[in-house]
């Protein structure tokens, strides 16, 4: 019997198995849609489908690093359990292998060849195996003279719970002694960008409205009110300036040693920082609290 795509597609739809898993069990079972149900579940292949809505918010980030190139994958889990699994750590490892060569973007990764089936394919087979619903979220990549690594929580070498790369130049080596540093400032001070001119101006706007509201609202209720001019021409302007120091990565003070920016700490060190990204596990993911004891008892009844 002919195996067609709309045949193909169907079983991958109806059972979350990879293109080829599902052709293979349409040929096997001459194109008997339900036999090939089974035959995919009797492989673990069909696991996937059932678990494809869960929340996987947990998971770890990969990150690697090769001449003047760094990449930080993030894959998700529903538990951290199986984040600290030995095969799901392999799997970050080696899809983050895969990224720094390849991935310009998550569809060029998941396209990618892994030990001779897609990543999309490695993923799905993982799902199945480990019981657990996956996903490949995000990927960041960063170029630069020199690109340095760190990673925070670290469950094994080159993965945890953040990820972080920066970016910079000047010598190599005095980039990759301080790089570190501010690689761990990073993580600990999430800045919102590399400075005043990247930050993105909805933010800018939005935090200049709540001062301005802010003061002139302080300035009313105030025992000796100021002159109008006074808040707008020295109060706003310096609670700006504040913000903004605080939260973009050149403007904050750095955490080895606040007496400088991080700016200026790069200055002195004969360098410059042209970028950076900072990748967190679930940022953004609205995460399903369930009552504890309501779901042992739905595990005890399914």
């Amino acid at each position: 019997m002919t195996i067609t795509a709309a045949m193909v597609k169907e079983l991958r739809e109806s059972t979350g198995a990879g293109m080829m898993d599902a052709k293979k069990a349409l040929t096997e079972t001459n194109g008997d849609m339900e036999a090939a149900v089974d035959w995919l579940r009797t492989k673990g292949l069909a696991k996937a489908a059932k678990k494809a809505d869960r929340v996987a918010a947990e998971g770890l980030i990969g990150v690697a690093v090769s001449d003047g190139r760094g990449v930080a994958v993030e894959i998700n889990s529903e538990t951290d359990f199986v984040a600290k699994n030995e095969d799901f750590q392999n799997l970050v490892r080696e899809v983050t292998k895969v990224a720094l060569q390849t991935g310009e973007s998550i569809e060029v990764v998941k396209a990618a060849d892994l030990n001779g089936e897609t990543v999309e394919q490695v993923l799905t087979n993982a799902i199945a195996r480990i019981g657990e619903n996956m996903t490949l979220r995000r990927l960041h990549v960063l170029e630069g003279d020199t690109v340095v690594s760190y990673v925070h929580n670290a469950a094994t070498e080159g993965m945890g719970k953040i990820g972080v790369l920066v970016a910079l130049k000047g010598d190599a080596a005095k980039a990759q002694a301080i790089g570190k540093q501010f690689a761990m400032h990073i993580a600990a001070t999430s800045p919102l960008s590399l400075s005043e001119a990247t930050l993105d101006p909805v933010i800018v706007e939005r935090e200049l409205a709540v001062q301005t509201a802010k003061a002139l609202e302080e300035n009313a209720t105030s025992a000796k009110p100021k002159p109008e001019q006074v808040i707008h021409n020295n109060i706003i302007p310096g609670r700006m300036k504040k913000f903004l120091a605080e939260n973009t990565l050149l403007g904050q003070a750095f955490v080895i040693n606040p007496d400088l920016t991080v700016e200026a700490a790069a200055k002195e060190a004969g360098v410059e920082i042209t970028g950076y990204a900072r990748v967190a596990v679930g940022e953004g993911i609205e995460k399903k609290e369930e009552d504890f004891a309501a779901e042992v008892a739905k595990a005890l009844q399914g």
